[in-house]
């Protein structure tokens, strides 16, 4: 068997890792506070006792955009953005450990906790999930406390109630989850993300995603000519041993 045949199934299987990573950030292109995905590959010469000729096709999906996305304005109070690239609100994954997230789109459940759209309970700065009494109007300051004037105070008075975790972190120490949630890359205590101070978000707009899309729709069709033209190498090498095997009987 033509042993070129494996080269190019290496670079069949990373095109099609490729196109995953595409299709899930085209998926995503309208997502609140969505980080596109980066896919890259990487050539691994075969090493052994013969001419080094041969490089297999290692595709990886590794890291993500960190750039900011468009702000959009919505008026509603419970929509905010983070004023900051390196700006990241504190979230509970499903096993109730803090996690972090760009998605700041906020609702209230039946409960009255307060999640993002993605259902994720927003925590505190101290780690623990908000929930609001009832009240009648609502406002999140710009350093991140929520303030509420409550059901059926007529003075209009409005209490601070708690104040939203909203923590500072180079996006190059974090990693996404297959939740789609950012985690500490290392356990370094150094690089752990630190509380932010001052005006961390600006209320009333939400950051969309930062995914072009006329960019990753170019890249479906680059990555779906690469994976053809790898099925027309391994269909060549294929015929060519049967042409061998062939001249091989006639013998």
């Amino acid at each position: 068997m033509d042993r070129g045949l494996y080269v190019a199934m290496s670079g069949a299987q990373a095109a099609l890792r490729a196109q995953a990573a595409v299709s899930h950030n085209l998926a995503n292109a309208s997502t609140t506070g969505f980080k596109a995905l980066l896919h890259a590959t990487e050539a691994f010469p075969v090493e052994g006792a013969e001419i080094a000729s041969r490089s297999y096709a290692m595709g990886d999906i590794g890291g993500f955009d960190a750039r900011a996305g468009v702000l959009q304005s919505t008026g509603n109070p419970l929509d905010f953005a983070l004023n900051g690239a390196d700006l990241w609100m504190a979230v509970a994954d499903r096993g109730g450990q803090p996690a972090y997230t760009r998605a700041t789109d906020l609702k209230l459940d039946a409960a009255g906790r307060l999640t993002n759209g993605r259902g994720q309970p927003v925590l505190d700065d101290a780690g623990q999930p908000i929930a609001l009494p009832p009240f009648q109007s609502l406002s999140i300051g710009g350093d991140g406390t929520v303030s509420i004037v409550s059901l059926g105070d007529n003075t209009g008075t409005a209490q601070n109630v708690a104040r939203i975790g909203v923590v500072q972190a180079d996006p190059t120490t974090l990693k996404r989850g297959e939740d789609g949630l950012f985690r500490p890359a290392a356990a370094d205590p150094e690089s752990q993300p630190q509380p932010a101070a001052g005006n961390v978000l600006m209320s009333g707009v939400l950051e969309g995603s930062n995914v072009n899309a006329t960019e990753q729709l170019v890249q479906m069709i680059s990555l779906s000519r690469q994976f053809e033209m790898n099925l027309k190498v391994i269909r060549s090498g294929d015929e060519n041993a049967r042409a061998s095997t062939t001249l091989l009987r006639a013998r």
